[in-house]
């Protein structure tokens, strides 16, 4: 996996084979970020990154030098990844790394984020329950935004606060935010 911009733009960095998680392709996380350049200010912002895997989308915006990341996911071989990672990149002191079920981490989190991102396994059928719990725990800025990778199966137009969805190869990305009507 290659990071595509900012600070460390270029660097790649690998995974253990047989790694749990699956990365967030580069063509999917060039159009996440080009979506996101254009919806947010992305300096000094405060980004909670859920089910995080290979830590791909936490380096990125260490990388873009957004602000504060927080980075959840309940695997400890997932956790230890981004943990060697971020050190091997020298910004470990930049991104908190926390192992966690991430629907228990949303039931007891405090704070208000600008992003939060969450890339569950595709097959996981809880998401409506990620997106219920991130708005009834107002746990948003007044601008900020909820994004879902998701696969080609999951529907989640139907939902409260949904925006709009991007789609990059089989990666869908589907956004939320105070603005939709309820």
């Amino acid at each position: 996996m290659r990071i595509i911009k900012g600070i460390y733009k270029t660097r790649r960095y690998k995974f253990p084979k047989g790694f749990p998680s699956r990365p967030t392709t580069d063509m999917a996380k060039e159009g996440l970020f080009n979506v996101l350049d254009h919806h947010y200010h992305m300096s000094d912002i405060k980004i909670l990154d859920l089910c995080a895997g290979t830590g791909n989308i936490s380096i990125e915006f260490l990388s873009q030098e957004c602000g504060e990341v927080i980075a959840v996911d309940s695997n400890f071989n997932c956790v230890r990844h981004m943990k060697n990672v971020v050190k091997d990149l020298g910004c470990e002191d930049k991104i908190t790394i926390v192992k966690s079920d991430i629907l228990k981490f949303l039931e007891k989190v405090d704070g208000k984020y600008d992003i939060i991102f969450a890339d569950p396994p595709y097959e996981y059928d809880l998401h409506p329950e990620i997106v219920n719990l991130v708005f009834e725990r107002d746990l948003l800025t007044d601008n900020g935004g909820l994004i879902i990778e998701h696969g080609r199966e999951t529907k989640l137009e139907h939902l409260t606060h949904f925006q709009f969805v991007r789609t990059y190869g089989n990666v869908h990305f589907s956004f939320f935010d105070y603005t939709a009507e309820e």
